[in-house]
């Protein structure tokens, strides 16, 4: 079956020359930027199979339904907003191969639809760029679950060696944010895939993460679900220490903390942007400040004691 071929829009064809097979397929083949590159890009009509996935796209989770919906429209108006793709060989026509950088759900939807070519925007992106192209195109879309989210800044500080504080430059986040998303990677692999499934949220998950134990972690989880509770109410439950499961409640109850003691601690966890503890023994007291990563360590030093910050 023939398709029907669908127009491109006005605006990509001003803003992007035209590869030469877009000549040949008969789509502006008069527009005078043909064959030209605007910053190592062009906009080209490229089969579909001669498309790979982006083997490092940091989203695994497309939704079904929304999928479904994007097939049908395509079916019916063709693919309007073209994907991002870059060549892997030297091949050109039908030899050509080509890696999605961006726009893997329209890819998927395309061939759903029954298209054989679709439009794209070729273009020149070394390896180490591809998961930040990706990562910032669904960021964006706000497309990834947390922990899919988390996932993708676990491997972008591992591909680049940067601190949080860099990375949250890089990709227009803030360092807070970048670290608190990271923690989830610490949650037991059940919770985590209740989060991955937005079964619970990530504020909730945000506070599971300081109750330190894994098992109680999971018994929150569960009754998140069972008993449809708000991030507050799990928050209320974690202060009042009721995090075990009946069976498993120690008898003697924990002394609480003085109020100027939690007073105290909150102030420090302000300051150093991190969880602080402070507990007051019969005899002594001693304080706990958590950190992430060897980078958040010199960044609380550097907090705690400024002008002794660089001077070795």
């Amino acid at each position: 079956m023939s398709q029907q071929r669908r127009g491109l829009g006005k605006g990509l064809g001003a803003l992007i020359p035209q590869g030469p097979s877009m000549a040949v397929a008969g789509v502006n083949r008069d527009h005078p930027g043909a064959g030209q590159t605007v910053n190592g890009a062009y906009l080209e009509e490229i089969p579909l199979d001669a498309i790979t996935p982006n083997p490092r796209q940091p989203r695994h989770h497309f939704d079904e339904e929304a999928l479904e919906e994007l097939t049908a429209s395509i079916a019916e108006v063709g693919l309007l907003q073209p994907v991002v793709v870059r060549k892997t060989n030297r091949g050109v026509g039908a030899d050509a191969k080509y890696e999605l950088i961006m726009g893997e759900r329209r890819w998927r939807a395309s061939q759903r639809a029954g298209l054989e070519r679709i439009p794209a925007i070729v273009r020149e992106t070394p390896d180490n760029e591809m998961l930040r192209d990706a990562l910032l195109e669904n960021l964006h879309r706000q497309e990834l679950n947390p922990l899919e989210e988390a996932a993708a800044y676990q491997q972008l500080l591992d591909d680049f060696g940067v601190t949080h504080e860099e990375l949250a430059k890089r990709i227009g986040r803030s360092r807070p944010h970048i670290s608190n998303t990271l923690r989830l990677l610490n949650l037991p692999p059940s919770v985590q895939s209740k989060v991955a499934a937005r079964v619970i949220s990530a504020g909730h998950a945000r506070a599971l993460l300081s109750v330190e134990d894994p098992e109680q972690q999971e018994h929150l989880a569960h009754r998140i679900i069972a008993e449809s509770l708000s991030v507050r109410a799990l928050e209320e439950i974690i202060a009042l220490g009721e995090t075990e499961p009946p069976a498993k409640r120690r008898k003697p109850a924990r002394r609480e903390a003085s109020p100027e003691l939690e007073e105290v601690a909150n102030r420090l966890s302000d300051l150093l942007d991190t969880r602080v503890k402070v507990n007051m023994g019969r005899n002594k007291g001693k304080i706990v400040v958590e950190f992430a990563t060897k980078e958040d360590l010199e960044r609380i030093l550097a907090a705690m004691a400024p002008g002794a910050a660089g001077s070795n």
